[in-house]
């Protein structure tokens, strides 16, 4: 059996045994007319009795268990906080034998009047309960530490009941989400859900994971990005829409990098780079406005909008700074981006290999990201890096007048990259010309080394002009609730396998 083996498991069995004995259903049933821990709290005034005051019902798992005897207190723990429930033999005398069997980790539900103790506690003082959840194994003691990090990724369940600041996270996390979506109404976007497999993976160069259907008896890929089928609605007339779910890419694993990652991708037409970047700012400030409110209890901060990110504060107050790509190269590389002599000798001095058959934009922006992008993290503001190098964004328009760059900016906060927008290219005769450099020197068998040919027909047929904006919700919501791991902010982070004795979550734990 289940934990056979275990000693604790074996004693909350015969507690079960003796529930079952007195006729109670050890795992409950619906609870009618129940009211959440805060709502109960907010009944009580300062004239409220002692044991008198309104009446109140209430369920959630038993956090705190104090038996002195005749009575007995008790905390319970639902997903809005707290409350403390007291128990008297003299008031309670036909279950009082069943009150003896409630355990730290069961859940249960308790009725009766509203009032407080001695010390001015909230209390429930109880003419009623039931077990609606039996607890065959007691709650860990309250995680701490670095020993416990692992534990608590894999355990999220068992996480979320001994912290209260991990449920919180994700009730906010939650919140945020909504909180888009509602702003996208205001702006009169539609939200879509286009293919998570996909026979050409494309809107991003990474490496995607592989899948088999077996009754088409061909490979699939989860998708890497929404955005070709995204600019599909473009062409059939779907001026703005949006869509946030998961996209999958089979790299590495870091604090900021979960294989599986959740992304709000939007596509406008009639908008271009400015526009994005506008509704970029706006978002962002609207969201970090709402956290401040709930941090401080206030809705108008009173010197800009600023949220703590580790031992910093992040000033979220419009507008982010603006910063040219090719400055910030000529900053921190030390050489003009558009020299290609001088980045060729940059680049063989940081030990980059065959520099004299590499391209040159990708030269460019390797150095890039070593020597300017580790730079941005010196900024507490927002900052929009825009104007990149055209031979690194295959499906962006080309700056007027300035065909070697790219209408992009990536938006850097704390140095992490939090958003990627464009404005969109729908030229089909360079979009083939851009898809085919891009797939240049690629095996033939390589997953990557597919041109989608539907979409480059979708654009024959037109596409209007756009912008287009993609943020990354998970790093995101870790900006905006103060977690400097990507795993604070995923239920169910990927984790290397902890080999036989572990669960079997495939898909996000055992791995």
């Amino acid at each position: 059996m289940l934990q056979s083996d275990n000693p604790e498991f074996k004693f909350r069995l015969t507690r079960l045994e003796k529930w079952r004995a007195a006729g109670a259903d050890p795992f409950g049933t619906r609870i009618e007319a129940l009211m959440s821990a805060a709502a109960a709290r907010s009944l009580h005034t300062a004239e409220t009795p002692h044991d008198g005051g309104p009446s109140a019902k209430v369920a959630g798992r038993i956090t705190l268990l104090r038996d002195i005897g005749k009575l007995i207190f008790i905390t319970i723990s639902d997903w809005t906080g707290k409350i403390q429930i007291g128990l008297a033999k003299q008031f309670l005398v036909p279950l009082w034998d069943q009150a003896k069997l409630l355990e730290l980790g069961d859940i249960a539900w308790f009725s009766g009047k509203l009032g407080h103790t001695k010390t001015g506690e909230v209390t429930i003082w109880a003419d009623n309960f039931g077990l609606a959840g039996k607890a065959l194994l007691p709650p860990p003691e309250k995680f701490h530490g670095l020993a416990e990090i692992e534990a608590r990724y894999r355990q999220r369940y068992l996480d979320l009941t001994a912290n209260a600041e991990s449920l919180d996270v994700f009730l906010a996390r939650s919140r945020i989400m909504s909180s888009i979506r509602e702003f996208l109404a205001g702006r009169q976007f539609v939200e879509v859900e286009t293919p998570m497999m996909q026979a050409i993976p494309g809107g991003a160069a990474a490496r995607p994971f592989v899948t088999h259907h077996n009754a088409l008896d061909i490979n699939l890929f989860l998708r890497i990005s929404p955005e070709l089928f995204l600019k599909r609605l473009l062409v059939g007339g779907m001026e703005r829409v949006y869509e946030i779910n998961r996209n999958f890419r089979n790299e590495g694993i870091d604090t900021s990098h979960n294989p599986e990652f959740t992304m709000m991708e939007l596509y406008q037409a009639y908008s271009d780079l400015a526009g994005m970047m506008e509704l970029t700012e706006t978002l962002l400030a609207s969201l970090a406005a709402s956290r401040h409110a709930v941090i401080h209890a206030t809705s108008t901060p009173a010197q800009g909008i600023k949220l703590p990110y580790g031992e910093r504060m992040i000033d979220f107050t419009p507008p982010f700074q603006r910063i040219a790509y090719s400055d910030l190269f000529l900053e921190h590389v030390g050489v003009p981006m558009t020299d290609h002599t001088a980045v060729q000798q940059r680049a063989a001095e940081h030990g980059l290999a065959d520099v004299d058959k590499t391209d040159h934009d990708v030269l460019a922006g390797t150095l890039f990201e070593r020597l300017a992008e580790p730079k941005l993290n010196a900024y507490d503001q927002p900052v929009f890096v825009y104007d990149y190098p055209a031979g690194l964004c295959p499906l962006t328009k080309r700056k007027t007048g300035m065909p070697h760059l790219a209408e992009r900016f990536e938006l850097y906060i704390a140095g992490m990259e939090l958003a990627n927008a464009y404005t969109e290219l729908n030229d089909p005769f360079i979009q083939y010309e851009t898809f085919s450099a891009q797939l240049a020197g690629l095996k033939e068998e390589d997953s990557m080394a597919r041109m989608d040919h539907d979409f480059i027909e979708a654009l024959c047929h037109g596409m209007p002009p756009a912008g287009g904006l993609g943020i990354g919700i998970d790093r995101l919501v870790m900006l905006l609730t103060n977690r400097t791991s990507i795993r604070d902010v995923v239920l169910f982070p990927l984790l290397k396998s902890r080999g036989a004795a572990g669960t079997s979550h495939a898909s996000t734990q055992e791995t």
